[in-house]
């Protein structure tokens, strides 16, 4: 695709904030075809669907972001002169190409789609059959929006595959494809890096952690595991497992006060080999898969642990690689800690509700990347380029 100015992009994006506010009515609409349509046994996924006039709301802000934000192409790098005389500049470029497969989330449909497209990609958005309505809706906004500013509209595609043709297509696609992002669940992330013949960045699981350690705070300890459970359960960077030292003062009372306020708040808690020893009438877990398992539900693990080191050990073994906290009063310790840690986020008290590019300052995301590379954490619109190294000679050869 041709390289655009900023004006023209920013235009696309003022032209897509009106016409997603004049079609408000049709959006929900459309959205209501596809709840009505639902099985509502997944409740997260369920919570992902929908879409009101908050979540319009919000897609036009994301928009507004974005169109605010500094154009990620052709920034300067590096700038040098060798002493050959060889000038090399390295400067941000697209990938190209961008294709995200997701479930669920409409949402997604503008996030995506106004990232890839300021930062001067093309992008294939291949949504979960579930929001095919209000897909449609939104995807035509995008259309509408690249007409009247005279631009191709293949700049933003909807595939509209089946699994089979997703594979096919994923195996031998039928256009230039740079990079893939699934945005999903284990099994949708296995079946695009079992598939893909190109790079894929991926949006992994949550499985989040959190430790309680000796010297932490237990006001604080026990609003910041609320928090990060209950509020937003079909988020992937709500809690799952808490492990809590059994150094700390109190530990029995402690750890049944934590049971009796997750319950009371409607949350199921599970319970291992080490904390069922106090929390008797808890379940313990089935097995050693419950430790990798993402649950997005009102469903918790409390472990117990005799250390620091046994912690930070327990959560780089099980976690999903997204985000994970110690919860302490020892700066010393949360500094090892978050060094020794391998989570693309990881948090001294505070929920890990906050991995969320808006929340981080980062603006609009298209996903929480777990992969190291090219990059970890939030993908806002600075980490949808790659570089170039422009070399600028007279006559130069190589001796």
């Amino acid at each position: 695709m041709q390289l655009l100015n900023s004006d023209i992009k920013n235009k696309v994006l003022d032209s897509m904030m009106t016409i997603i506010e004049s079609r408000k009515s049709e959006i929900l609409e459309a959205n209501k075809k596809d709840l009505e349509a639902f099985n509502r046994d997944d409740q997260a996924l369920y919570d992902r669907l929908v879409v009101n006039d908050a979540k319009i709301a919000g897609m036009i802000q994301a928009i507004k972001e974005v169109r605010n934000q500094e154009d990620p192409v052709s920034q300067e790098i590096s700038n040098t002169t060798l002493d050959s005389g060889l000038k090399i500049i390295n400067k941000t470029a697209p990938f190209g190409t961008i294709m995200i497969i997701y479930e669920s989330r409409p949402d997604v449909t503008i996030e995506a789609a106004v990232l890839a497209f300021k930062a001067n990609n093309k992008i294939l958005l291949k949504g979960g059959k579930e929001a095919h309505h209000s897909n449609v809706v939104l995807v035509d906004c995008w259309k509408q929006a690249l007409r009247e500013n005279d631009l191709d509209e293949s700049w933003i595609t909807m595939l509209q595959m089946n699994r089979e043709e997703t594979q096919a297509f994923l195996k031998n696609p039928n256009q230039p494809l740079d990079l893939i992002v699934p945005r999903g669940g284990e099994r949708l992330i296995g079946f695009v890096k079992e598939h893909a013949k190109c790079a894929v960045l991926v949006s992994g699981r949550g499985n989040n952690f959190l430790y309680v350690h000796p010297k932490a705070d237990w006001a604080k300890t026990i609003e910041v595991i609320i928090n990060a459970k209950t509020d937003k359960i079909s988020g992937c960077n709500a809690l799952d497992k808490v492990l809590v030292d059994k150094n700390i003062v109190d530990y029995e009372a402690k750890i049944k006060e934590l049971d009796q306020i997750l319950k009371a708040k409607g949350v199921e808690v599970l319970a291992d080999k080490a904390s069922k020893e106090v929390l008797s009438d808890n379940a313990v877990i089935p097995n050693e898969d419950t430790w990798y398992e993402e649950f997005l539900a009102m469903k918790i693990v409390l472990g117990a642990v005799d250390s620091m080191e046994e912690a930070m050990e327990k959560i780089n073994t099980y976690s999903g690689g997204h985000s994970s906290a110690i919860m302490t009063t020892d700066k010393e310790a949360a500094t090892i800690f978050m060094e020794n840690i391998d989570t693309a986020a990881v948090y001294h008290n505070a929920s890990t509700r906050f991995t969320d590019g808006g929340q981080m300052g980062v603006g609009a995301e298209l996903a929480i990347s777990t992969d190291k590379l090219h990059h970890r954490g939030p993908l806002g619109l600075k980490q949808l380029v790659t570089n170039k190294y422009y070399v600028f000679g007279d006559g130069h050869v190589r001796v």
